[in-house]
């Protein structure tokens, strides 16, 4: 059995879930999320202030999707009562970002500056120069944009220039070593 999938959801006062046949919705102070789930593999049961997820059967297929749902369910309780963001750091002499409006726009060491349109639910934050926070209710979707970011211009191993995520360690390599003379 799924040990995440065991674990009762518990969801704050502010955050309002509905569950229809196959849908669920939460809605809490930062927006609203919904989720199709196979409601011939999982039930969900809510009782007080908790969720919880059960298997229908026992087949491999039934154990492996509720852990799923579970976390998937989590994640949007999560999400529409604190949010998700990711930090995005940017290393390299010139290269900054800067918010245009909702935009972005990254200048990354090409000769022109990369603007970046946020996905829906999607806001920016650039604190300095050199650091981008994105900041959305869905995880996924959250996840997903830095990603886009970041593969604008990924970290190189040799002098780590690019835009790398602020919990991302690059491996550094060493450079070409000169032929020293004198043998």
């Amino acid at each position: 059995m799924s040990r995440i999938g065991r674990k009762p959801i518990d969801v704050p006062e502010e955050v309002e879930i509905k569950i229809d046949k196959d849908n669920i919705s939460v809605k809490g102070k930062l927006g609203e999320l919904s989720q199709k789930f196979d409601n011939t593999s999982v039930k969900l049961s809510m009782e007080d202030s908790r969720l919880t997820v059960i298997p229908v059967s026992n087949s491999n297929e039934n154990r492996a999707k509720y852990g799923l749902y579970r976390s998937l369910i989590n994640n949007m309780v999560i999400g529409v009562s604190s949010g998700f963001s990711k930090t995005l750091i940017i290393v390299g002499v010139g290269f900054r970002a800067s918010k245009k409006g909702n935009d972005l726009e990254i200048l990354a060491g090409y000769s022109n500056p990369a603007i970046v349109n946020p996905l829906q639910g999607i806001s920016f934050d650039v604190p300095d120069n050199t650091t981008i926070v994105v900041k959305g209710i869905d995880k996924q979707v959250v996840g997903e944009m830095a990603a886009k970011i970041r593969s604008i211009r990924k970290p190189e191993p040799y002098k780590g220039k690019g835009i790398k995520y602020s919990d991302e360690v690059i491996r550094r390599k060493v450079g070409k070593t000169g032929i020293t003379s004198g043998s």
